[in-house]
């Protein structure tokens, strides 16, 4: 078994990381460690193509994300970070499913900054919270194309007040369809891109 495959199994049912006891957050660890000592593309931000485009998260160690799962009823759905590299953003997008009716979208929206070749410096800069309906949430790539016109939703849309220590992402491992990233605060993230539909 190689090791892309012998990570997939690692964090197979462990729903993306809210499963996760510490032994199995050990060995995700390890399986990620071994997959990265084969990056394909140890210059991942040299490498657009492959970077740009819509990931959905796999696993992560973030308690900032896991933590989205804590309303009663309700559950943390797909969760989505989309690149748009040639204006430099990113969107991650949160689905919470759960009960008909209250389904609900998390959303922030960043720009970034390359500052090594596998590095890049985040700025978070708008959030945006709220029912799926009442949102006209249909897909990430619907929401991005209304965030990018201007469009202001309710209840919860607004400014982030831009940190003095701006977040960082390290892309630790890319190929056509897998990515690694490890973030500021000591996360891993493991996602696979969608295909184009």
């Amino acid at each position: 078994m190689n090791e892309k495959s012998k990570l997939l199994e690692t964090i197979a049912g462990k729903n993306r990381g809210l499963l996760a006891t510490e032994m199995d957050r050990v060995r995700v660890l390890s399986a990620i460690e071994q997959l990265e000592d084969h990056n394909p593309n140890p210059t991942p931000i040299k490498n657009p193509e492959l970077l740009d485009g819509n990931w959905r998260l796999l696993y992560t160690s973030s308690k900032s994300i896991l933590g989205l799962d804590r309303f009663p009823v309700l559950q943390l759905g797909q969760i989505y970070q989309c690149i748009r590299v040639d204006e430099a953003k990113l969107y991650n997008i949160a689905e919470i499913v759960g009960v008909p009716l209250l389904e609900g979208i998390v959303s922030i929206a960043a720009k970034f900054e390359a500052t090594s070749d596998k590095r890049v410096q985040v700025q978070f800069e708008r959030s945006i919270a709220g029912l799926q309906r009442v949102l006209g949430y249909q897909s990430p790539n619907k929401l991005i194309k209304d965030i990018e016109t201007g469009k202001k939703f309710f209840p919860l849309d607004f400014n982030i007040k831009p940190r003095e220590q701006p977040a960082w992402l390290e892309i630790t491992y890319l190929d056509e369809d897998l990515r690694i990233g490890r973030g500021s605060e000591g996360s891993v993230f493991v996602l696979a891109k969608e295909k184009k539909s």
